[in-house]
């Protein structure tokens, strides 16, 4: 083993922790179907139990899967919602549920039994819990288990799913009857109210007035008039389309914004006080020097998600990037994705869209409907999608600054006091960078609040190293312009490969950030946040790593319910964050420090049974890790990685 030579790009793994050979421990980090039972190791199979696969058979497994879908599993006998939390249906027998409890529980599955800290351990089985009596389906109370905890109830004093709760025993008794009685702790529910109560919540009715385009937006009526009057004043007859004339697109870009900034004196004006006008310099200013900041995650950065980041540290989250037309189409999977936790002190709302048509309106009803319950509004010009790109949206407005500046421009016009941040790229393409001459009017002309730049084009994706050297670029060339003007400096940060304490302060110190934007990097470890606030490196041991799951699991039901449903979404997303989770390799087990983000492990051992676990890229081992917490999982169910390199199997893991 001495004299192993590693590949370029892996990393420094321990010469006595790694596997023989490569592609005989392929499926040394994997707990997955282990002897005789696993369904695809047969006489062809490779040592560690992984199928020989031709070179044909390998580059199918590459890439991604497209097209994942992931339906609800719900309950075999369907109660009713009404008589679940204990209240009366009133559409009695003509409701489509059942309201026969005892029945309802006859047929439910056996409560599932959420282990608390102490149960969890490095070695097989790594969760001790008590045997539950066997299932059975006899009686109505047959499915309890009233030795389990439900996550939800003792958080708030009630579970909100009521006799649907997969941990009903926690919260239920028998009464003088023999009935079930739900149990509801009142004194608990008053006390915590304000602390555990989700905010950002927005009523069916007022989805139907956005929806039916009836939603009363005066500020960006009057804003839009004004843009149309000025573009018509400038014969550019294509504004306030999707695409820009290629003439603004190139030198004259500056036109129309010079036109607005005349008509409207750099003004803004809050909301409701549309005749009060309220300057750049007067809107609330952001004082985020040297606070840690989660990235808005696509899918993984949900509120759970960003509730254990907050308990690592995180100081600013924020949601992930809605879509402004499906927030004006109403639609509910676009509005529940600006939900808040209250502790998430610093919270903002990102939003993607192609023209001040849908951007300002979007802006002028979430600072209306949530306003003293987002400290921000962020707009996305860096998402490098293509179905995002090719709408005009994302890094493609990059390319168009004129309309960029209306943006931002209207958007602080409509949320009033409420600041606008601007995330973005280095550019759209490699070798053409713009964001040095694009950075300094963001702020000083357009009013940006924040700005922070990812290191990379659009082009680059996440391939190769984030340009650093260029963000410092940047940041001088911001804090020139401020200079020149005289104005206050805005929280600048920068993003790309920081993975460690010691990455964060470098890169800090060295290029005049006022912090750095962590998404990849807490993604893979969600204690990157101690990490930095501490200024150390963490070898995090593998139960200190499962607790964090098991956290994300009780943060997941929380948000989710406790439901068939809601447990197995959680599930879902766990899965999802395994995904990335797996790739962390502990800091003991290297021959130098600190980990690089590109690095990718080599097979290892771990140095106990459970980080070997943790570290399985096998999607079977993540559905096993939830089963800890969640159960085993319904036969309708299943996950479909998103990388076709974790799906061991022809089939999707369930």
């Amino acid at each position: 083993m001495a004299n192993v030579v590693l590949p370029p790009g892996t990393a420094p793994v321990k010469t006595d922790l790694l596997a023989a050979d490569d592609d005989a421990a392929e499926g040394s980090t994997s707990y997955a179907g282990r002897g005789p039972s696993r369904p695809d190791a047969d006489a062809d199979s490779a040592p560690g139990g992984r199928k020989k696969f031709t070179k044909e058979q390998k580059k199918a497994q590459r890439g991604a899967n497209k097209g994942r879908r992931f339906g609800k599993v719900r309950d075999e006998l369907e109660l009713c919602w009404r008589v679940a939390n204990g209240t009366i249906c009133e559409r009695g027998s003509d409701c489509r549920f059942t309201h026969d409890i005892d029945a309802y529980l006859a047929a439910k599955p056996r409560d599932i039994h959420f282990p608390p800290s102490t149960a969890l351990q490095k070695t097989q089985p790594f969760v001790l819990v008590d045997e539950p009596p066997q299932n059975g389906t006899e009686g109505g109370e047959s499915s309890l288990d009233f030795d389990t905890t439900c996550t939800c109830f003792n958080e708030t004093g009630e579970c909100r799913v009521g006799f649907k709760c997969r941990f009903l025993g926690a919260h239920a008794r028998r009464g003088d009857d023999g009935s079930v009685i739900l149990v509801v702790d009142e004194e608990k529910k008053s006390e915590v109210a304000l602390t555990t109560t989700e905010l950002n919540h927005i009523s069916p009715e007022t989805l139907k007035i956005i929806r039916t385009r009836k939603y009363s937006t005066p500020i960006t009526d009057a804003y839009l008039k004004d843009l149309e009057a000025v573009v018509n004043a400038s014969g550019d007859v294509d504004e306030p389309q999707v695409q820009e004339s290629e003439k603004e697109r190139n030198a004259g870009s500056d036109t129309v914004g010079d036109l607005i900034t005349q008509r409207t004196g750099g003004m803004l004006s809050p909301a409701g006080a549309s005749d009060v006008p309220l300057r750049f310099s007067e809107k609330k200013r952001l004082h985020w020097s040297g606070k840690t900041y989660l990235a808005p995650l696509t899918t993984v950065g949900n509120l759970p998600f960003r509730r254990l980041c907050v308990s690592f540290g995180a100081d600013i989250t924020c949601g992930e990037m809605g879509l402004a037309t499906s927030f004006l189409a109403a639609s509910r999977e676009e509005w529940s994705l600006v939900r808040r936790h209250p502790c998430e002190s610093i919270f903002g709302i990102q939003l993607a869209g192609n023209k001040p048509s849908t951007m300002v309106p979007t802006a002028e009803i979430l600072g209306k409907e949530f306003a003293g319950s987002i400290d921000f509004v962020d707009i996305n010009c860096g998402c490098p999608i293509d179905l995002v790109f090719r709408s005009g949206s994302g890094s493609a407005l990059l390319d168009t600054p004129g309309k960029l500046g209306k943006i931002i421009v209207g958007m602080n016009k409509a949320l009033g006091e409420i600041p606008v941040t601007v995330k973005l790229r280095t550019g759209v393409k490699d070798g053409r960078n713009t964001a040095h001459k694009l950075m300094p009017r963001l702020s000083t002309e357009w009013g940006a609040g924040c700005i922070t730049l990812h290191g990379r084009t659009r082009q680059q994706r996440y391939t190769k190293l984030a340009d650093w050297d260029y963000i410092r670029q940047c940041v001088d060339a911001v804090r020139a312009r401020e200079s020149e003007e005289g104005l206050a400096p805005v929280p600048i940060f920068g993003g790309g490969d920081c993975f460690s304490s010691q990455d964060y302060w470098e890169k800090t110190e060295g290029t005049g950030v006022d912090g750095i934007m962590i998404g990849r990097g807490a993604l893979i470890k969600p204690w990157i946040f101690t990490e930095i606030k501490e200024r150390r490196e963490w070898d995090i041991s593998s139960t200190e790593r499962l607790e964090l799951i098991r956290k994300l699991a009780e943060y997941g039901l929380s948000h989710f319910g406790t439901d068939t449903a809601g447990v197995n979404t959680v599930r879902r997303y766990l899965c999802e964050s395994l995904s990335f989770q797996y790739r962390y390799v502990p800091i003991g087990l290297l021959e130098r420090l600190p980990a690089r983000i590109n690095e990718r492990a080599p097979a290892f051992r771990g140095r106990d049974e459970l980080e070997t676990l943790l570290a399985s890229p096998d999607s079977r081992d993540w559905v096993r890790v939830s089963e800890m917490f969640l159960g085993p999982p319904p036969e309708t169910w299943s996950f479909t990685p998103k990388h076709k390199s974790n799906a061991y199997s022809d089939e999707s893991q369930g």
